[in-house]
């Protein structure tokens, strides 16, 4: 017992001198002008302003200290931006200077810092693996060869709707959309459906939206170095059982179409996988089935739940609003005609469906503060010193809501876009939820084109109204914070034969 006492007492000393160390460095260091913010407690700094909704609390903290400013999180100096002309500092004009990230403790299970492809630093590993992302995933010209597969899943999803509205079923709007997309990425990576019954596809969404969740979740591992060996609220734990999973599912499909290719007279599926292994057989680039699993997860994942996620709050936003959903209703049945079946081809002529995917947007950005980025010198921005290696974040859903930027803010009003030139490709900074310059999101061509697919459809094909008991004024919009933002409850309607 004695000699457990002294173990742990030597290993508290250790950490009391490695925070002393810290502090001395960090106070000998730190530039003179700094922004604003709030006046940090000791040890915890910062921590607590954060509360249970971080976008939402730093962005009433913003209206204080201005649209940037400095917290002290634990041990972690964070600046968080939160005007799109200081965004575009980051994201664009000094881009070079913070294009690695801060990682938080829980993506380093099965070294998905070093493997995945958002989280890994710059290096030439991190430039082969982005090109060879966009050209067996998500190139135009890979995107218009595979839309078949998209338009086959959407037309399944419009099948599952009618039998739902046959029979008064009450539909999950996220788990339906997910099961939708999860078929649509699995059709185009491994040539089959991931999940056909609807039970396999609600536990793979609960997979998915725990990974979501654990890695946006405040970890006090983050901001005490001294934490990460001890994993005090077992994040990291639970995020190497979630990534187990999900790589466990890869493992069976990756050794299967190995074992196809070995035999004789096999014919090749041509699709991402096959891609792939042909790139490992031919050792051209430094790829291996460890690196490929890191990428099937990157791209599942983030494939899935945003786009779900965002189906589910625009339908919960025209449900709230019936003149909007009536207005998307008439330009459908315009251009395409009453319950016709919507192709990708049509999205240019459907401006109004556009709109409310931005406005959809603004209003519930997929990462509510992006992926965190990594100062990598000094640099001036807004008058103000970020200094080297501190935590940057980009509040994108407080400039989605600044009144200063936007009438009536915190209303649903896709009209605001209609004959606008505000895009979604991370060059209109009043705008950005996908990010924006060299590490803005490679998925955000698949998931706008997966999005508009799926949303025009079900609401050119069915008429909609809340489960029994809910109402506009009663429904719950609030959202639950992750790295992703999801609803806090999930979204039931019912389908009515349009």
């Amino acid at each position: 017992m004695d000699y457990l006492v002294l173990i742990l007492c030597l290993h508290l000393l250790w950490g009391l001198i490695q925070v002393l160390s810290f502090v001395a460095a960090t106070i000998k260091k730190a530039p003179s002008n700094l922004p604003p913010g709030p006046w940090p407690l000791p040890l915890i700094g910062n921590l607590l302003e954060l509360g249970k909704l971080p976008h939402q609390s730093l962005a009433r903290l913003a209206r204080t200290y201005g649209p940037i400013m400095k917290l002290q999180l634990g041990f972690v100096t964070t600046v968080v931006i939160s005007s799109p002309t200081l965004a575009k500092e980051i994201l664009q004009t000094h881009d070079a200077l913070f294009l690695n990230r801060t990682i938080p403790d829980t993506i380093t299970a099965h070294n998905h810092d070093q493997l995945g492809l958002p989280w890994m630093p710059i290096s030439p590993l991190f430039r082969n693996l982005r090109k060879m992302f966009n050209s067996h995933l998500l190139s135009n010209k890979k995107l218009d060869s595979n839309q078949h597969l998209r338009k086959k899943k959407v037309e399944e999803l419009v099948c599952y709707v009618q039998k739902c509205a046959q029979n008064g079923d009450v539909i999950d709007i996220g788990e339906t959309a997910f099961r939708t997309s999860l078929n649509s990425l699995s059709n185009t990576v491994f040539s089959l459906d991931m999940t056909y019954p609807s039970n396999s596809a609600k536990e793979l969404k609960e997979v998915v939206g725990q990974i979501m969740v654990e890695a946006g979740k405040p970890n006090l591992a983050d901001y005490f170095p001294v934490l990460k060996k001890i994993d005090p609220q077992g994040l990291k734990q639970r995020m190497e059982l979630h990534f187990g999973k999900m790589f466990d599912v890869f493992d069976v499909r990756i050794k299967k179409r190995w074992q196809q290719r070995m035999q004789s007279g096999s014919v090749a599926s041509n699709d991402v996988l096959d891609a792939l292994l042909d790139v490992m057989e031919e050792k051209s680039e430094d790829m291996d089935i460890s690196l490929v699993k890191h990428l099937f997860l990157d791209f599942f994942v983030a494939g899935t739940e945003t786009t779900s996620s965002t189906l589910e709050w625009a339908m919960a936003e025209l449900l709230c609003n019936s003149e909007k959903l009536s207005k998307a209703q008439t330009e459908l049945h315009e251009v395409i005609g009453k319950g016709n079946q919507m192709e990708e081809v049509d999205v240019p002529r459907l401006p109004y469906l556009q709109a409310i995917v931005k406005e959809t947007f603004r209003l519930h950005p997929p990462f509510p503060l992006l992926l965190p980025r990594k100062s990598g010198a000094d640099t001036q921005i807004g008058g103000f010193t970020i200094p080297k290696g501190a935590q940057v974040l980009i509040n994108a859903w407080a400039i989605g809501r600044d009144p200063s930027i936007w009438v009536n803010p915190n209303e649903f009003v896709p009209e605001r876009f209609l004959g606008s030139d505000i895009d979604l490709r991370g060059k209109n900074f009043e705008l950005v939820p996908f990010g924006g310059g060299r590490r803005i999101c490679p998925g955000l061509p698949l998931a706008t084109r997966m999005l508009h697919l799926m949303l025009g459809s079900l609401i050119n094909s069915f008429n909609w109204r809340l489960e029994d008991g809910v109402t506009p004024e009663n429904m719950n919009m609030e959202d639950k914070f992750g790295i992703s933002m999801q609803r806090a409850q999930p979204l039931k309607v019912v389908a009515l034969p349009a």
